[in-house]
């Protein structure tokens, strides 16, 4: 009868969860932490620690000795995923530098290669002890060389930006990517703390409030590629303002986690916040958004999508209203269209940085795209509807020398909303600059 370890048993069990999901395995996919978590226990079962050694040895250290006694080549697939762990800012403790390499090998599917060239390193593996490791039972070794075979097989697309927090947990954050246009400012008080630059706040009328891409309690991870993981006081000021008038991505760490409530691994910070600051607000409008698409109360008028709200309206056409697109013609293109009668379409309308999308709800296709400098005016249409609203946008296929407009006519479901969408584009093309 085979010998039966509970680690690979439960591997095992893992590796066939993960199997079942069709296409690539994501950083959203359920069994991933487990089955990570599993990899780092068997790596540590066994692990001696030094007699006289100041710091504790973990798994990472024994991969780290891999370089030093260059078993595996310097240009080697196993030698760059160990370098480019070391040299990762990121991390900050051997924990999260091994579950960064863990994660590292799955991605680039040489996981079987490092534990091979583990083996093959007498004076590293000395650091297990023989009658407890699985790695020094040749009964047990050879099963377990069999799983990660098969998980080198699997394909793995992991987000590897995403690792500020391995050093804590293998629970991931949500992680977006917040583009913002050239600004003076982006209008964001920020605070440090544990190592972490938090949003705090949200200026008024500032680009970040108008963009609704970053909330107060989200986490600012890069900005521009540079890492603020362990940033000191006003860091990420100085970043910015080194950055200003330039475009800017930002890599934030969202305050609420995959399963819709807050990322557990900061809940102790956000506390701390609140007592700093009784008045910080986490996100109010997105547990209301959340409520109602759970189908508690009205239909939803809203969704996100990246990070961002998108808004579910109604599109009732577009009419060209000739060569002048001022605002004094925006209520005539507005009746020429709805005297048209014309069916209506569900659509989304995400208002981004820069431009504007308009997609069907139901299929996804995009009907319009405009950037902001293409939009002449915008304006609701008043009595006896006011959730009517339309901009006009230059608009000429079928003479492409003119300077010709259109009018693109939407329905909003509520007044409140529609006065929001017609503000945040009027915003668009004015906060929007184009440098050359």
């Amino acid at each position: 009868m085979p010998p039966k370890d509970p680690l690979l048993g439960t591997l095992k069990v893992c590796i066939l969860n993960l199997q079942t999901v069709e296409g690539t395995v994501t950083d959203v996919s359920p069994h991933l932490s487990s089955c990570c978590e599993l990899l780092e226990l068997i790596l540590r079962k066994g692990l001696q620690q030094p007699v006289l050694g100041l710091v504790h040895r973990d798994y990472w250290h024994c991969f780290e000795q891999l370089l030093q006694h260059d078993t595996c080549g310097r240009l080697s697939s196993v030698s760059l995923a160990i370098e480019e762990t070391s040299t990762c800012r990121k991390l900050l403790s051997a924990q999260g530098r091994g579950r960064y390499l863990l994660r590292l090998a799955l991605r680039r599917r040489v996981l079987e290669e490092v534990i091979k060239h583990l083996l093959h390193t007498p004076k590293v593996l000395e650091w297990y002890n023989p009658a407890v490791s699985l790695l020094r039972n040749e009964e047990f070794l050879e099963p377990f060389m069999s799983l990660l075979k098969v998980l080198t097989e699997m394909d793995f697309k992991l987000d590897m930006k995403n690792c500020s927090f391995l050093d804590e947990s293998w629970l991931l954050p949500v992680c977006d990517v917040y583009e913002a246009v050239p600004c003076q400012e982006l209008g964001m008080v920020l605070r440090y703390l544990s190592g972490r630059v938090f949003v705090l706040q949200l200026l008024p009328g500032s680009q970040a409030q108008v963009d609704q891409c970053v909330h107060p309690g989200d986490i600012i991870d890069e900005i521009n590629g540079i890492s603020l993981r362990n940033a000191c006081n006003g860091q990420a000021g100085v970043i910015l303002t080194r950055l200003k008038c330039c475009p800017l991505s930002l890599r934030v760490l969202r305050w609420r986690g995959q399963d819709g409530g807050m990322y557990r691994p900061i809940i102790k910070l956000l506390r701390a916040l609140r007592e700093e600051n009784p008045s910080l607000q986490l996100g109010s409008s997105h547990s209301s958004l959340q409520l109602t698409n759970q189908g508690l109360g009205t239909p939803p008028s809203q969704c996100l999508k990246e990070g961002r709200i998108v808004y579910i309206v109604q599109f009732l056409g577009k009419a060209n209203i000739g060569l002048y697109g001022g605002k004094e013609v925006l209520q005539h293109g507005i009746t020429l269209v709805i005297q048209k009668n014309q069916p209506s379409k569900e659509v989304l309308l995400d208002l981004k940085e820069t431009h504007l999308i308009c997609t069907e709800k139901s299929n996804k296709i995009k009907l319009f795209q405009h950037h902001y400098p293409e939009i002449s005016c915008v304006g609701r249409f008043g009595y006896p509807d006011y959730t009517i609203f339309a901009f006009c946008v230059s608009d000429s296929p079928e003479t492409p020398q003119s300077t010709g407009f259109c009018c693109v006519v939407l329905k909003a479901s509520v007044v409140k909303e529609c006065e929001e969408i017609v503000n945040r584009i009027a915003a668009g093309f004015k906060q929007t600059e184009w440098f050359v």
